[in-house]
């Protein structure tokens, strides 16, 4: 069984980055981490990569020979990679026993809830290889500085959950960079917490761009709050603390958290109940100890 993060999100929204500052946090309280490059648009990696899609298929390559844009490219890619699956496989095997994964992926949102073939693949590595994933879906902090896209990033916020089917979190990203965009209508928590859109609505009516689209947007907010499914963590990549609030929500939601404890059905849902601020890095460094001693 092996752990680990399908990190998403629409182009800026800092996932490379992402995978790079996760990566050093989870080294530094003792994982061994192995970070996999799925996006073949991305050519300079800031991180260690441990498995490289390039090494399959480039999309430069795949322009050219086939006279397809960005776009149409990375689909070409990623049914590629699905037909492929094998060769993705091979090189993730010898990382299963001991290694945390995490999967940098395109930024091109329609793989994520239009096309079927990245969650194939993902729904692969989880069945073949016996992986526990969580979607980490980033989206940057500054769209809650503009109603009308921050209404748009909860449409595909909610969509991409749906089509994954995988454990959930959505992430504010470069929030420590918010107050460079401006004066949020109201405090973070409501944008965090995604309850009472209606809210909203006076500010959407405001901007002209916006209020031919009122009802449409009232429903779309309508179809969100009925859901109740949508709220985000937030995110300073540079702040210790943060990723380590991040880590703890992740963890959580894969299990990874249950791995190699030893325990009752109650002791374990004690664990599950538990809030986030519990000790969880004094019972990382138990379960550390317990594998050596074994």
């Amino acid at each position: 069984m092996g752990f680990g993060q399908v990190v998403i999100g629409p182009p800026g929204s800092g996932k490379t980055t992402y995978c790079n500052g996760m990566s050093q946090f989870l080294k530094l309280i003792g994982r061994k981490v192995a970070v996999v490059n799925l996006d073949p648009a991305n050519d300079s990696l800031p991180y260690e990569c441990a498995v490289n899609i390039e090494d399959l298929i480039k999309l430069s390559d795949v322009m050219s020979e086939h006279s397809l844009g960005p776009n149409g490219g990375l689909v070409y890619c990623m049914d590629y990679l699905e037909k492929n699956i094998d060769w993705l496989e091979s090189k993730l095997k010898p990382f299963l026993e001991d290694h945390y994964f995490l999967f940098d992926f395109p930024g091109q949102v329609e793989l994520f809830f239009l096309h079927s073939n990245t969650k194939n693949v993902i729904t692969k590595l989880v069945q073949k290889l016996d992986l526990r994933l969580t979607a980490v879906h980033l989206v940057d902090a500054h769209l809650c500085c503009d109603p009308g896209k921050y209404v748009s990033a909860l449409v595909l916020s909610l969509t991409t959950m749906l089509h994954l089917g995988l454990p959930h979190i959505n992430v504010l990203s470069k929030i420590d960079l918010i107050e460079n965009y401006g004066r949020l209508a109201y405090n973070l928590e409501f944008y965090m917490d995604v309850e009472d859109l209606s809210y909203l609505q006076y500010h959407l009516d405001q901007d002209p761009r916006s209020s031919k689209y009122r009802k449409l947007t009232k429903e779309l907010c309508d179809v969100i709050e009925d859901f109740g499914l949508v709220n985000f963590s937030t995110l300073d990549i540079q702040d210790k603390e943060s990723v380590g609030n991040l880590v703890k929500r992740i963890d959580k939601s894969n299990g990874y958290i249950f791995d190699n404890i030893q325990g009752s059905v109650v002791e374990f849902s004690k664990i599950a109940a538990a809030p986030l601020d519990w000790d969880y890095y004094r019972t990382a460094a138990v379960q550390e100890k317990h594998m050596k001693d074994e």
